[in-house]
């Protein structure tokens, strides 16, 4: 009768049965994995719980009217903070604006040959650098230097065009586009960099069957590469605004801090984190209330913004796929 054949087995190899050791780190990773997004949940849920039952007073004593008041006078006891939800969303959206087009074009230079890959990987170190200097940094080189660069064009916007309601104010200090401006500098490293990650995802064989049917160089690029990219492009994005909307030293320095709404680039503004970072420091027991409340409508717009984002980068990938 023959013997059942023994394959050989490697002790080093990958191949071999899970051993007791194995089961018992696999275990332990799933356990600390599960621990920790349980700390994750109640370290938001706490947050959530300790600055909404501080808000609690100041909701039930001002109502709705916080939400839409546009006086924030503490002696006459009067908060309203919609020109800050203008400010916040305003700049935001514009920094995004800025930041998407250069973000998205950066990656697109540093991954799709346009670069040797030593040179790209010193440029995109360069970028990534952006990221790690200090928010009060970018507020001083916005005064020193963006507010006196663009004031001239500022003035000739304002003289030549001055009945487009964007331009209607002249700068004079510290204003929206400034802070727009330095807050696009902000993001970008975070567009760039996860951008270039989505693109560089994107599988070698997809870009040479686009060769293989004749495209150029650049319509491989904007007709397959990007488009397959299209998730994670959206995402960077999506991370940008959430990184915009909670900004707070930098655009405590260079927006303005006033309480008024306007569409003009050039106007002083407002927004909800300068607002909070500018008044807790000498706020009183009742202005501290309304503060809690303002943190909490921060909060509920950077969450709304995400789950929307969530919520089409998931429509997109079902189109995708």
């Amino acid at each position: 009768m023959n013997k059942p054949f023994a394959v050989p087995v490697n002790p080093g190899s990958a191949c071999k049965p899970p051993s007791t050791k194995d089961f018992l780190v696999d275990r332990t990773f799933r356990a600390l994995a599960r621990v920790g997004v349980v700390l994750i949940l109640a370290l938001v849920f706490a947050l959530v719980f300790e600055v909404g039952r501080k808000a609690v007073p100041g909701m039930e004593k001002h109502g709705l009217d916080v939400i839409f008041g546009s006086v924030w006078d503490v002696n006459q006891n009067k908060y309203g903070i919609l020109p800050a939800i203008w400010g916040t969303l305003y700049s935001a959206l514009i920094a995004l604006l800025i930041a998407g087009v250069f973000g998205v074009s950066m990656a697109i230079f540093l991954t799709q040959d346009f670069l040797p890959p030593k040179l790209a990987a010193i440029f995109r170190t360069i970028v990534e650098l952006l990221a790690a200097i200090p928010s009060v940094v970018y507020g001083l080189w916005g005064i020193y230097v963006v507010i006196p660069a663009i004031r001239p064009l500022a003035g000739w916007l304002n003289s030549e065009l001055g009945w487009i309601p964007f331009f209607s104010t002249s700068l004079s200090g510290p204003g929206l586009l400034p802070a727009a401006l330095v807050l696009a500098i902000m993001i970008l490293p975070t567009i760039a960099a996860v951008s270039q990650d989505a693109l560089t995802a994107v599988p070698m064989k997809t870009k040479q069957a686009a060769y293989g049917m004749g495209t150029t160089h650049w319509e491989a690029i904007l007709k397959v590469m990007v488009p397959s990219a299209a998730t994670g492009i959206f995402g960077s994005l999506v991370l940008g605004l959430g990184r915009a909307l909670g900004e707070t030293m930098a655009l405590a320095m260079l927006v303005g801090n006033s309480n008024q709404i306007a569409l003009s680039l050039f106007a002083p503004a407002n927004t909800l984190a300068a607002l909070l970072a500018l008044n807790f420091p000498e706020a009183g027991p009742n202005e501290v209330e309304v503060l809690m409340y303002a943190a909490l409508i921060l909060m509920l717009i950077t969450l709304i913004v995400n789950v929307i984002g969530s919520m089409i980068m998931v429509y997109a990938q079902r189109g995708t796929k």
